[in-house]
């Protein structure tokens, strides 16, 4: 597994500078808090998902620097005896509060929260951004894909498009977790349990004189599970009728055509009525070729006879928006027992950071069980509850809503107490179960393609005042 792999380096250098630095000043015991969030939605979408957890759950349970790492930082000729000392007895010490995966989420929202020694709460940052990232854009463009495909299962086939090794790999992890029935990537099959799918390559049907001889060995070979390629040469001349004819003769359990090319509508709809004139109603047809999840609304709405889809390039990349953006930022230190709220103030309003310890709750209407909104609280706030609780736009201040007969739940959870994990990391399975039962709480207007319903995330009004006092004062200078 690549998590067996020592990732403590792999970092941004001037991690390493600022920890030096902070141990130089005598800063490193410091209790500093930083929170890891996102600023926009991909795709312009209503909604996000979180994934990459268990491997950031991994790395921080493996920190630790090699003697090859410190001799590393030896030769650069800049890091102190004294700090390269420390880090050779380096032990992970944080505390660490989470969403869990498959939960949807929006920006603004700390997803994971770190506390601890201000050296090690920022060295770790690199990695949780790459991790959380890169599962979550790839989550999230897998859910809007198999929302478009209507039930359909969606296979993800992206395994030779992906950005790299550990790309592949995660990225079929997280298309699992956002709704995919399986992958093309193997490995992802015997280190996560997502389920590994495939047929056949166009090659296999140019190794034999045509392609019925072709199919035919295929379904002698596997006849529990014969999905044929039939688009290498022409699909209803050719194709189509050697599979007809295979299937007459053996009969094989399971049974299916995939098209990898041409105006796949139309001949989804000329090939299905085919095979049922032939007796093969049973007959899966499996799509692929360039799709995302506008191609494949577009094709349903124009009739497609579809069973199943085969996603790659446009899913593992998510090729229309190939950055998640998540952020970590510093939001409080502890000084003789007292919290120190920190804020980033921007030009950009987007950017201008939620000072604090905070968390987040979903508020459910409890007759529909459908999340109205998400409201960030300072730790040790009281739970939001009880008809007539007010919540308001953050950007929009003057929008205000007061909730009646609804209920609150808190999103995170501890995931390290004092560098020790303590939190039970769930099966994929029960990740990816998570994840669509939490997506049927959204709104439909929240789950459109096209300008989707904003959904709010609103700040108590104790930490609203927190971050308005902190933007005066710091106006002042």
């Amino acid at each position: 597994m690549i998590e067996k792999l020592n990732l403590t380096m792999l970092t941004d250098f001037y991690e390493l500078t600022m920890a030096n630095g902070y141990f130089e000043s005598d800063m490193a015991e410091d209790i500093a808090y930083f929170d890891l969030f996102f600023r926009q939605i991909p795709d312009g979408g209503g909604y996000a998902i979180m994934a990459g957890l268990e491997q950031v759950i991994n790395y921080l349970d493996n920190l630790e620097f090699s003697e090859e790492d410190i001799a590393y930082l030896e030769k650069k000729g800049i890091f102190s005896e004294e700090f390269l000392d420390y880090l050779r007895n380096f032990h992970f010490v944080c505390d660490v509060w989470a969403v869990p995966e498959g939960t949807p989420i929006f920006p603004g929202e700390p997803i994971v929260t770190v506390r601890g020694p201000v050296m090690q709460a920022q060295f770790v940052e690199t990695m949780l951004l790459l991790q959380i990232n890169h599962q979550s854009l790839i989550a999230t463009k897998a859910n809007r894909i198999v929302r478009a495909a209507g039930g359909r299962p969606v296979m993800e086939f992206g395994t030779r498009r992906a950005h790299g090794a550990s790309a592949a790999v995660y990225g079929a992890r997280a298309a699992y977790i956002g709704g995919c029935s399986g992958t093309a990537c193997a490995i992802a099959d015997r280190d996560y349990g997502v389920t590994a799918l495939g047929t056949m390559a166009h090659s296999w049907v140019q190794m034999y004189p045509n392609e019925y001889e072709a199919f035919r060995k295929y379904a002698e070979i596997y006849p529990d599970g014969c999905t044929l390629l039939v688009d290498t040469y022409n699909v209803l001349k050719s194709g189509v009728p050697a599979a007809i004819r295979v299937f007459d003769e053996l009969q094989p359990k399971s049974k299916g055509i995939r098209i990898d090319s041409g105006d796949v509508a139309y001949l989804t709809k000329k090939a299905r009525k085919m095979l049922d004139e032939a007796g093969h109603e049973d007959c899966q047809i499996v799509v692929s070729n360039s799709l995302d999840e506008y191609i494949i609304q577009d094709i349903i709405v124009e009739g497609a006879c579809i069973d199943s889809f085969g996603v790659g390039e446009r899913l593992i990349t998510s090729k229309s928006e190939p950055v998640f953006g998540g952020v970590y930022k510093l939001s409080a230190l502890e000084k003789d027992g007292e919290m120190i709220p920190k804020i980033k103030i921007s030009e950009n309003i987007e950017k201008i950071t939620n000072p604090g310890f905070k968390t987040v709750y979903r508020l459910f209407d409890r007759d529909t069980n459908k999340a109205i909104a998400d409201v960030i609280t300072l730790d040790g706030e009281p739970v939001p509850e009880g008809d007539g609780y007010e919540i308001f736009d953050p950007r929009a201040v003057w929008k205000r809503k007061k909730l009646y007969n609804f209920y609150a739940k808190n999103l995170r959870e501890p995931i390290f107490e004092k560098g020790k994990c303590v939190y039970q990391i769930p099966s994929i399975d029960a990740v990816k179960e998570h994840c669509k039962e939490q997506i049927s709480t959204l709104w439909e207007e929240t789950l459109r393609f096209e300008n989707p319903q904003t959904y709010y995330v609103d700040l108590s009004p104790a930490l609203w005042q927190m971050k308005n006092q902190l933007i005066e004062e710091h106006n002042k200078f």
